[in-house]
């Protein structure tokens, strides 16, 4: 197996990294505090080309393979220490924008990708809903056909970027006969569709300057033609498409925000003095250092694993779910032992390690569970017997 990234990867991982520190890092801190989105840097990620990276350049995008996509968004959270920005990045490409390029008529992509490419939009997916997280299937927003359109009703909740986004793809049951995950369709709504409107964000833990959303649907009114994909089957061609994206592409900014805890918990331990000489002489940190090395290795090779056998076209859920769990419990064991690193000054919202711990926890919830990737992983392992 060759582990290798090719010349053209490993400069632009650099470039990425650089943009980050310059034009990211400065201001990630001041952005957690304050809970804020800043649309000037969207700006600015969208014309360094971050925000259309797999999509084709005739829609605007980069054409990007999935390997150099995620190394991309592990390069952005690396150099930029901003988890918020990383995950509304991640949201607008990989669930706001790809399946509109994979799942979208001519017309769609004409009149939605350039735009969602360059950041002049911003992308969005509603399915979570007050009552249907995990069971996607159960989701209780209907759509109902009036004629040339439908009228969408219902509300979603814990969506990212859902304030600020300027196409939401909704998902709605079109035919409550059909049972459980079935009669479900796909719905690209436009912000300023009368009907739709923002609930309020919610004040988060983590990753806070990108927002999270409630959203409403008040006989919300879509032309027929906004509906994405087949009529009925998007729970399973688009949702459940997107949750692999997630987890195969998505997921590696907490790969690179691992990297970036690291490097700051062995520049500190090499400069903290402890009982006459640095801590990072002391054995019970080496053992820290070394533990939240092994951890980052191989949650980044198991990442990396599940990415190259969805770029090939290869069997990859379990393997991409197997990814998704095991960075998810790494990322939040290597915040802990960072701020314990940190001792007291971890504790403190002055430095990044502290918001490390709070960014990590999501990892684990969102894009599906840690125990709904078990339950995907043990699946897996039942259907080969």
């Amino acid at each position: 197996m060759d582990f290798r990234h090719s010349e053209e990867q490993l400069a632009f991982y650099k470039s990425v990294f650089d943009f980050a520190a310059e034009k990211v890092e400065p201001g990630a801190h001041t952005r957690d505090i304050e809970g804020r989105f800043d649309h000037d840097l969207w700006a600015e990620l969208g014309g360094f080309g971050l925000l259309g990276l797999p999509v084709p350049e005739q829609y605007g995008g980069s054409g990007a393979d999935i390997i150099t996509t995620c190394l991309a968004l592990e390069a952005l959270a690396e150099g930029g220490g901003d988890a918020g920005l990383g995950l509304s990045v991640g949201a607008h490409v990989t669930i706001g924008t790809v399946p509109i390029w994979l799942h979208g008529t001519e017309e769609q992509k004409q009149k939605y990708l350039p735009k969602l490419t360059t950041g002049e939009y911003i992308g969005a997916m509603a399915i979570t809903e007050p009552e249907a997280g995990s069971d996607a299937a159960s989701i209780k927003c209907r759509a109902r056909r009036d004629g040339n359109e439908w009228v969408l009703s219902g509300s979603k909740i814990f969506i990212t970027n859902g304030s600020i986004a300027d196409t939401i793809i909704a998902l709605a049951v079109t035919d409550p006969d059909a049972g459980p995950g079935q009669g479900i369709s796909a719905f690209i709504v436009e912000r300023d569709t009368l009907g739709f409107s923002v609930g309020r964000d919610l004040d988060k833990m983590g990753t806070r300057s990108s927002p999270l959303s409630l959203l409403h649907f008040d006989d919300c009114r879509v032309p027929h033609d906004s509906m994405l994909g087949d009529e009925g089957a998007a729970l399973w061609a688009v949702a459940f498409e997107c949750f692999d994206w997630e987890r195969t592409v998505m997921i590696a900014s907490s790969i690179g925000g691992m990297k970036a805890s690291l490097s700051a918990a062995v520049a500190y331990a090499k400069e903290r003095v402890a009982f006459g000489k640095p801590i990072a002489h002391q054995q019970v940190i080496q053992h820290k250092l070394a533990d939240m090395k092994t951890q980052l290795d191989a949650a980044r090779l198991l990442l990396y694993r599940a990415a190259w056998l969805k770029q090939e076209g290869l069997p990859h859920q379990t393997e991409a779910s197997v990814a998704k769990l095991f960075v998810a419990e790494a990322a939040m064991r290597n915040a802990v032992e960072g701020t314990q690193i940190f001792g007291g000054y971890g504790y403190i919202k002055e430095y990044p390690i502290e918001r490390s711990m709070r960014d990590a926890k999501l990892v684990s919830i969102g894009g599906g569970t840690s125990e709904i990737q078990k339950m995907i992983v043990a699946r897996g392992l039942l259907e080969e017997q």
